[in-house]
């Protein structure tokens, strides 16, 4: 397996800078109970930091099959209360939010897709008010990955389980710059680089972006405030953190009736235990009007039918092929990993602080600046080294944003 003292600097990595834990801060750890060994790596190094309580919520594969195979429909559509009331419990206390996400792809392949749609409706709606906590950067939250046994030979399906998952964990350290001498000083350097491209970005204001590629032919308005982020986000409290890692993306939000055209993606989506492929979605005035899969179509339909707002966009995020991801040359049926190889754009709601003033708007003043609102957020892969992407300035005018899926603007020569 990998070397005790590579996880030992994964670890501290992650709340150095995934959530920048601070002396006598709480830290919520969600975890696979695969993960365990890492965990509890994880759990004394926060101590060590001055960690004043460290809690984790342990998820295991096996029971969760277990649980969708043969609990009542009732039950697996219905979210505990005792689970809520932990969650906003650590988020009023300021607490600090790290998730270990290493789902099998494959999980829930052989689950009716409307119970899981219920599953994931009842989740969503129980727990938007923790959510708000993590959207509008009101606490310092983190999501990393570590290999499981199943994902990993997903991944590597010639392999026995234990090289797999030791070839999983080569590709994470690379990715997550954990092979280098100082990683927490390796994302400093990389964060600089993601903020120069979200101040271009800024400058820019594109009132549009126009995608081109094999499939699609799409076009996204952007709002009136919108913000370009990227990198590492600040906190209410005025805490640095990196949300995802890996992160190589700069992204911002659509304007939710300002979406028209066709997209396909490029990498599968495993969503919610399932994978859905091959797809495409039209929109227009902002709304999906058609979809269609290979695979996965009425895990899809389900998608979209989450509630209203499932149907609109509520991200666009440019990340260039050339990213330590992309050139693992590996799919990782992951989102984390794979969002951040491609470019991508989410169904679903959308980032208030992405909007200039945004955090602090409720929902209705949210919605008059073309703000989407849903239970959910997923995000898919678009991007290729086909995608061609030009912004439209205020002015009507056309540039070259990404050619050949990368950037044409010059971003590290500013």
């Amino acid at each position: 397996m990998v070397r005790q003292q590579t996880q030992e600097k994964y670890a501290e990595l992650a709340l150095r800078t995934g959530v920048n834990l601070q002396k006598n801060q709480a830290l919520m750890i969600n975890a696979p109970i695969e993960g365990a060994d890492f965990t509890k790596i994880v759990t004394r190094k926060a101590y060590e930091l001055g960690a004043k309580d460290v809690h984790i919520n342990w998820v295991d594969d096996e029971l969760t099959l277990l649980k969708f195979k043969n609990a009542p429909e009732e039950v697996i559509a219905h979210y505990p209360e005792w689970k809520v009331k932990l969650h906003d419990m650590y988020a009023e206390d300021g607490a600090a939010v790290l998730s270990i996400r290493s789902t099998d792809p494959d999980l829930l392949k052989d689950i009716d897709p409307s119970l899981i749609a219920k599953a994931n409706k009842a989740g969503a709606e129980a727990m938007k008010n923790f959510r708000k906590y993590t959207m509008n950067d009101k606490i310092t939250w983190s999501i990393i990955s570590i290999p499981t046994g199943n994902w990993a030979q997903k991944i590597f399906p010639d392999q026995a389980k234990d090289d797999a998952i030791e070839s999983l964990w080569e590709a994470i350290v690379k990715i997550v710059r954990v092979d280098q001498d100082n990683p927490v000083a390796a994302w400093d350097a990389h964060n600089e680089t993601l903020k120069i491209a979200r101040e271009i970005l800024n400058e820019k204001n594109y009132q549009k972006l126009i995608y081109k590629a094999p499939g699609t032919d799409l076009e996204i308005e952007l709002p009136k405030g919108h913000i370009w982020k990227g990198g590492s986000a600040e906190s209410e409290k005025g805490i640095t953190f990196n949300p995802n890692m890996p992160t190589e993306e700069v992204f911002s939000l659509p304007h939710k009736y300002g979406v028209n055209g066709t997209v396909t993606s490029t990498k599968p989506l495993n969503y919610g235990g399932s994978l859905i492929d091959n797809f495409s979605l039209t929109f227009k005035d902002g709304k999906v009007v058609d979809y269609q899969a290979e695979q996965g179509e009425e895990t899809l339909k389900h998608l979209l039918d989450t509630d209203e707002g499932a149907k609109r966009l509520g991200e666009v995020a440019l990340v260039p092929h050339e990213s330590p991801v992309s050139q693992s040359g590996l799919i990782f049926y992951n989102t984390l990993f794979d969002e951040n190889a491609s470019c991508h754009i989410a169904l679903g709601k959308a980032y208030p602080t992405n909007l200039a003033g945004g955090a602090e708007m409720d929902e209705k003043e949210l919605d008059q600046h073309g703000v989407n609102d849903s239970l959910t957020h997923v995000d898919f892969m678009i991007g290729s080294e086909k995608l061609d992407i030009d912004g439209v300035k205020a002015d009507g005018t056309t540039e070259a944003v990404f050619r050949n899926g990368t950037w044409a603007l010059d971003i590290e020569g500013k």
